[in-house]
């Protein structure tokens, strides 16, 4: 379950409750926020497998910090960690959100990743937007990105491979997992991808035919590769129960 803390601060007889928050940028004027005091509990049935996890930062997300939370070592990655001796140290890595569009160290350095998850290693790379990659080959096998996605967080999933292990292994992932989740279910799906990767789930807004690409894993080597649209960084930083179990699963995969 999910509970709200908040906090009070009594000075003499005034009560204090709200947070002080600046945003500050050149391109606008400041606008200073007063949202309540209050921060998001979870209590949730969690299994995690593997220890040590690499992060290669992309364009900002919480998503690292987010997987210390569940108990993973978590140690952020430059291009020039991408080397067999150095990625052996890790049970899995995870690529943050539009990655490639931002930095220019990780194209170079692709095939060092690629061995690894062919060795036996897991690769967890999350989305980019298609027009700004700035490189065809994002994963071991064929993958074409798209503007695709959903944008009703309440939008039904459908299971597409219920047996496959990142529904199962280590927790269970059931429909409920993807209750309370906030904005979207994902942004800029594949809509091509090889036959080596397996789709599994399906969901669409109202109207519209179901979209495929939200999670795809492929079996390369040893090891496995995921590419998710799934809208990961907003749902950990806001404690959304069943995004940590099925990342969790994401992460674990092989182990």
């Amino acid at each position: 379950g999910t509970a709200a803390i908040t906090a009070h601060a009594r000075i003499g007889k005034a009560t204090y409750d709200r947070q002080h928050v600046e945003i500050r940028y050149t391109h606008i004027p400041v606008e200073v926020l007063q949202p309540p005091a209050r921060l998001k509990a979870v209590d949730l049935k969690l299994a995690t497998r593997g220890r040590r996890i690499g992060y290669l930062p992309g364009a900002g997300d919480s998503v690292a910090e987010c997987l210390a939370q569940m108990g993973y070592s978590v140690t952020n990655l430059t291009g020039a960690d991408l080397t067999p001796e150095r990625l052996k140290e890790f049970d899995a890595i995870v690529v943050g959100i539009r990655a490639f569009n931002v930095r220019k160290d990780l194209a170079p350095n692709l095939p060092a990743l690629f061995a690894y998850v062919e060795a036996g290693g897991n690769v967890v790379e999350q989305y980019n937007r298609p027009e700004r990659s700035g490189m065809d080959k994002l994963a071991p096998f064929e993958l074409r990105l798209s503007q695709e996605r959903v944008t009703d967080e309440q939008a039904p999933v459908k299971f597409l491979a219920p047996d496959h292990p990142v529904l199962n292994t280590p927790n269970k992932i059931t429909s409920a997992d993807f209750d309370g989740w906030i904005q979207e279910r994902g942004v800029y799906f594949p809509n091509q991808w090889d036959d080596h990767f397996t789709a599994i789930l399906a969901c669409n807004d109202p109207g519209e035919s179901p979209k495929a690409g939200g999670l795809l894993v492929a079996r390369y080597g040893k090891g496995y590769f995921v590419y998710t649209g799934l809208a990961f960084f907003r749902q950990l930083p806001d404690g959304v129960p069943g995004a940590y179990r099925l990342f969790a699963n994401l992460v674990s995969l092989g182990k």
